[in-house]
């Protein structure tokens, strides 16, 4: 291992908005993370495979009313944008070194209050169909954990992945499409982003390629 990731890990220890394995809040957080890491009541608003954070820390800057949560495995990444809020003073924004199949382990029902899927690995094997972060297994353990009426985003650059989320969300009893383009940038909604742009979202977009996005609720 490098020196510099033994270095960012190290950090990642130190800094307090860096939720992981062998601090003594990351057994307690589950259904207390407004009280244990924010000390506020706001809503809180999670980003799945966050990366270096680019999302998670520029919604922290434009919604200070609300609470930030990344998630990523990787320690080495989380610690960008752990660094950029803590030198930013951005107390709204944290991250969660987990694995996302664990999700539940760490967040209690209702909790959440909006949850962000950007640009994850498409899986596009058929063999790997659940693997993907809006198959049925994972949509099934977020239900739960947003609170009623709570919205999921989803955005990426593959149309397939998109589609097959489409038709997934569009049959489900339970759920309700509340916007969906295949052109992101072209559309009435680009402008509620705020030119937010995830590291991979700026890399396609660049290339001039399409990027898709789907809002979407549970209900029932």
């Amino acid at each position: 291992m490098s020196r510099k990731k033994l270095q960012r890990f190290k950090e990642n220890e130190e800094n307090r908005n860096v939720i992981q394995a062998g601090k003594e809040i990351f057994e307690k957080i589950k259904g207390h993370w407004n009280e244990l890491q924010f000390q506020n009541e706001h809503p809180i608003v999670v980003e799945l495979a966050c990366g270096r954070g680019e999302f998670t820390v520029g919604l922290g800057r434009e919604y200070p009313q609300h609470n930030f949560i990344g998630v990523d495995i990787k320690g080495s990444r989380i610690w960008k944008g752990s660094t950029i809020a803590i030198g930013e003073g951005l107390e709204n924004v944290a991250f969660l070194r987990t694995q996302i199949q664990l999700l539940d382990k760490f967040f209690a029902e209702g909790e959440i209050s909006e949850l962000w899927i950007t640009f994850p690995d498409p899986f596009p094997r058929e063999g790997d169909e659940k693997r993907r972060l809006t198959s049925p297994k994972f949509l099934e353990m977020y239900k739960p954990l947003i609170k009623k009426g709570g919205i999921i985003h989803f955005k990426t650059d593959n149309t397939g992945l998109f589609d097959y989320t489409l038709d997934l969300v569009g049959r489900r009893k339970d759920a309700e499409i509340l916007i969906q383009t295949h052109d992101f940038y072209h559309s009435p909604w680009k402008d509620e982003h705020h030119g937010i742009k995830t590291k991979y979202e700026k890399i396609f977009s660049d290339k001039g390629e399409k990027i898709k996005y789907l809002q979407f609720r549970f209900h029932g």
